[in-house]
């Protein structure tokens, strides 16, 4: 445990599980429009009006830009404002963003846009909202979490709140393929953004915030060390492996659709009724990892990182020689597992390597280095999987993972971010 980090956190407000469960909700309500617009609306869709694969990426990577740039941002007005303001923000913007995709896939469909230019620069602006402002969105919730838990609740129940994001995986995909085929491909984004409405307003009506906002943002800066925070010998190796962890995973999810569509010879909302139940299963496997084996387990944080490598690896490995759904949908559960295991472990180890002055903070950078790999992942996926070697984005993905499993073991110190019950209230 890093040195500032004895003071206690909120525990004062005895409704918080009520509150933990509707973060929750929120969180699964952004898990289930971005896996559905992942698996089953924008590849399908960007095919259908002509754009080449790795642009579908792009529109992806260009929304990472944004989220890992104003996480942080975020991350630091949830500590002057409160919580509950930025994360309604957060679902406004993402409302808004499912919103602007649905028109402009709308306009693609119906032959109003035809330059495969302009749709693409529709569809990149139209994400890029919810990096902007959707960004807002977790690390507000996490710190929210923060605020109320001891050390030892902390790890638990930061892996439950981001279990509603799973949950919203496992709901998405299925229902997203009864959806398109009775409603159309743009169907999900649509629903997606009313629900995300709706998420918003139950945030700023219903979330108690007890916490006063602190007014003097910078004056908390200086006096908790809150500058360079990201290069801080306790943060650093938490974001560096989450920077790795999710270029890793995106090159494996976003390629993972352009493969399914090619290796089984299916398209439009056809592929959708593969990726759907696919992505369903893995979601599944994240849970299992959050909500059963996590608590059952107790590993340290450190061991959840470089244990989480290993099936994330063998679902790599076993991508190059799928050639049939069963085995697609091994890897998927695979790659959810993996992802269940290793998430959870650098996000709580983060916010463990701090004192409570710094969850809003941390949590941003934590948030911001999830999307950070999404940004260059277009071009280390699609782009490398459509011109240079269908197998070539998995095989970097696997020599990435045994890199961060062996990183994780030797570079993350002994008892930095981990449980200290000499120093938990």
């Amino acid at each position: 445990m890093s040195e500032g980090s004895k003071e206690p956190p909120d525990l004062s407000r005895p409704d918080r599980r009520g509150a933990f469960f509707l973060l929750f909700f929120c969180l699964m309500a952004i898990g289930a429009g971005n896996t559905m617009l992942m698996a089953a609306v924008l590849p399908p869709l960007s095919r259908e009006v002509g754009l080449p694969d790795w642009m579908a990426g792009a529109v992806f990577g260009l929304s990472a830009f944004f989220w890992s740039v104003f996480s942080p941002f975020w991350g630091k007005r949830s500590n002057q404002y409160g919580r509950r303001p930025i994360a309604a923000l957060g679902l406004a913007g993402y409302s808004v963003s499912m919103l602007l995709l649905f028109l402009s896939g709308l306009a693609a469909k119906s032959g109003l846009i035809t330059n495969f230019i302009v749709i693409f620069a529709c569809l990149a602006v139209s994400r890029s909202f919810f990096g902007i402002f959707g960004s807002g969105a977790n690390p507000a919730a996490q710190a929210y979490v923060a605020d109320r838990t001891s050390q030892a609740e902390r790890r638990d129940e930061i892996a439950f709140i981001s279990s509603g994001f799973s949950v919203g995986t496992v709901v998405g995909p299925a229902f997203a393929a009864a959806l398109v085929a009775f409603a159309g491909i743009l169907s999900p984004l649509l629903l997606t953004s009313v629900i995300a409405a709706i998420m918003s307003a139950m945030i700023w009506f219903r979330l108690p915030e007890q916490k006063e906002p602190v007014t003097d943002a910078a004056r908390l800066d200086v006096e908790t060390n809150a500058r360079g925070l990201w290069h801080s010998r306790d943060v650093l190796p938490f974001l560096v492996f989450a920077v790795c962890l999710s270029l890793a995973t995106g090159i494996l999810m976003q390629v993972f659709v352009f493969a399914v569509m090619d290796k089984l010879d299916v398209g439009g909302a056809q592929a959708a009724q593969y990726t759907g139940p696919a992505f369903t299963v893995g979601a599944m496997a994240v849970l299992l990892a959050q909500l059963v084996l996590i608590p059952r387990l107790k590993l340290k944080n450190k061991t959840l990182m470089w244990v989480g490598c290993i099936p994330l690896l063998c679902g790599a490995l076993l991508m190059i020689v799928a050639q049939d759904f069963a085995t697609l949908v091994m890897v998927q559960f695979l790659l959810g597992l993996g992802q269940g295991l290793a998430r959870p472990g650098f996000s709580s180890g983060a916010s463990l390597a701090v004192s409570p002055q710094l969850q809003g903070n941390v949590a941003g950078l934590v948030i911001s280095a999830n999307g950070m790999g999404y940004i260059v992942t277009p071009f280390f996926g699609l782009f490398v999987y459509q011109y240079v070697g269908a197998n070539i984005p998995f095989m970097i993905a696997s020599g990435l993972l045994i890199f961060m499993a062996v990183y994780a073991y030797y570079a993350l110190r002994d008892g930095v971010g981990e449980f200290d019950p000499e120093t938990d209230l």
